[in-house]
């Protein structure tokens, strides 16, 4: 099957398996969303994320973080730039989430980093996603 947004599969996939009190949920791999696992677990939303092989396709296993209440660690996951409707930032434009709470992750000249970084090294580039 072929996905017209595979961005937006993955934080749904998360989003439902966080939903359901899943521990880990499996998401097809690409580098793009390695590097998302990867910032979501920089910033603690995550416990832990580990690519595989499963029976010929590549795989992320998402481990999901919850608290002592069995509270999620991620309240919401939003995508913001859609396949239909790119939404491209300056660095002077890049909105904070919740006023500093959330995080945004968005893709630069220079990789995939948190909003926080892009602001601090002075790039601009396409807006992803929101947590919080």
């Amino acid at each position: 099957m072929r996905l017209t947004d595979p961005v937006a599969d993955m934080l749904a996939r998360i989003r439902n398996a966080i939903n359901a009190r899943h521990q880990k949920v499996d998401i097809p791999a690409s580098k793009l969303k390695i590097e998302i696992a990867r910032i979501l677990k920089e910033e603690g939303y995550i416990s832990n994320y580990k690519a595989t092989e499963e029976e010929g396709h590549k795989v992320i296993r998402v481990y999901l973080k919850y608290g002592t209440n069995n509270e999620a660690a991620i309240s919401n996951v939003e995508r913001v730039s859609r396949p239909g409707c790119r939404v491209y930032v300056r660095r002077t434009e890049i909105p904070r989430v919740l006023g500093g709470l959330g995080i945004n992750i968005l893709t630069t000249p220079k990789g995939v980093m948190t909003g926080r970084q892009a602001r601090r090294q002075g790039l601009g580039g396409e807006l992803l996603c929101q947590v919080w």
